[in-house]
């Protein structure tokens, strides 16, 4: 969608934001068309000299660096305004306009519909964290959607596993296609369904992070499971899952997307992060451990504490490597549900055992919790949060509104 004739100068201006920027001149070392430069306060950006290459992105060590408003060309921020500020100035009309021009509004039915139904256990889409990097949502939509190639489709599972879930690498060769941890992307299955009519989109989230599944390069990943049953056990083949476990290395993909603008992850130094996930709904939160672990001599991040559950090892997907990750780095819980001579042990059960520990997180305001799996877990795990509370003296259904207006609070289930 084009903006209004009256907005037809509208301009994206790349920015920095002093408030979060540590001056480690990263951005002005790695810049190809030397665009950035500073002084003894700011790092700022050129305006006539920045093409929007974005390769000083995923090289920021605080997320600083992706910082964006509208203006209108003729009067961008100067170098002299970007010099003298302390932080950021607020959003003008014309970034107001954006979210009219790019807002919900404009994404596909389907994806609507998908995110309402994700995010209905939070009241709907809850704000992004303060120090999220800025998402680019709905580049290509299902009438222009971009091709990207597969380069890699490995099982996860077990063979003998019920569950078969997928790691599928996908390149967009030189097509711009970013997205941040956290995102999802449509894919659109070959064909037309039993009416005749071309199949709709399916949604997945990226299991990498920004800087892709193969640093540098410009690809994701994305975990999939086949679906051959309905949530009542019935048999039945989804038409995208089975097309994306069946992809063979070198075939072409119609993607859509990115989607997605308030499940993403803090950038700022010592933010913790609560991840609470079954089976495929570790994608985001294979991305933003990622995205830490690539990160970690920085030692800028806090707190990382996972619960992760399945029905056993074998169909837990990232089993292994989660396995490899220091203990320092990471504290992983896991829960299983189904391991023959063992009691069922879910995501909830494992939260309670945590109880002190979950408890100081809910409690400190550097810590963001995300939960994404099947919708079933999420009354689970909000009433261990509830147990957890009232055995502290607290309530939960006084902190959960705290916890949504400060963004610390996410929910993606299905």
């Amino acid at each position: 969608m084009n903006a209004p004739a009256e907005h037809a100068n509208l301009a994206r201006q790349h920015l920095i934001d002093p408030e979060i920027c540590i001056r480690c001149n990263t951005c002005e070392e790695i810049c190809p068309v030397d665009a950035i430069t500073h002084d003894s306060r700011n790092y700022v950006v050129k305006f006539e000299t920045c093409n929007g290459c974005l390769a000083c992105i995923s090289p920021c060590p605080t997320g600083a660096i992706d910082s964006w408003r509208n203006v209108d060309k003729a009067t961008p921020h100067s170098l002299a305004d970007q010099y003298s500020w302390d932080y950021l100035p607020d959003t003008t009309e014309l970034d107001q306009l954006e979210a009219t021009v790019m807002g919900a509004s404009e994404l596909p039915a389907e994806v609507q519909q998908i995110t309402e139904v994700a995010t209905a256990g939070q009241g709907g889409p809850a704000m992004a964290p303060w120090s999220a990097s800025h998402p680019y949502v709905n580049i290509y939509a299902p009438a222009a959607p971009i091709t990207a190639t597969v380069t890699g489709n490995y099982r996860l599972t077990a063979d003998d596993a019920s569950s078969d879930i997928h790691h599928i690498v996908l390149d967009f060769g030189t097509t711009p296609f970013p997205v941040l941890e956290g995102q999802s992307i449509g894919i659109i299955p070959p064909g037309v369904d039993e009416k005749g009519k071309p199949h709709l989109l399916r949604m997945y989230s990226v299991a990498s992070p920004r800087d892709g599944e193969r640093p540098h390069y410009n690809n994701l990943s994305l975990t999939v499971k086949r679906v051959v049953e309905d949530h009542e056990g019935n048999p039945t083949r989804g038409v995208a899952s089975n097309y994306v476990c069946d992809l063979k290395k070198g075939d072409k993909v119609q993607v859509t997307g990115p989607y997605g603008s308030t499940y993403l992850m803090p950038n700022h130094p010592n933010s913790s992060i609560m991840m609470i996930c079954t089976g495929t709904g570790s994608a985001p939160m294979r991305a933003m451990t990622e995205r830490r672990r690539r990160r970690m001599d920085r030692k800028e991040g806090g707190e990382l504490v996972l619960f992760f559950g399945a029905r056993a090892p074998a169909e837990l997907p990232y089993f292994g490597p989660l396995q490899k990750l220091p203990k320092d780095f990471i504290d992983i819980n896991f829960a299983f549900s189904r391991v023959p001579g063992e009691p069922k042990k879910y995501v909830q059960d494992a939260i309670r055992e945590r109880a002190d520990k979950v408890f100081r997180m809910l409690q400190d305001d550097n810590c963001y919790i995300y939960i994404c799996g099947l919708k079933g877990m999420e009354a689970g795990v909000l009433e261990a949060f509830r147990d957890i509370c009232r055995a502290n003296g607290a309530d939960w259904d006084a902190l959960r509104p705290q916890l949504l207006s400060k963004a610390r609070f996410h929910v993606e289930t299905y």
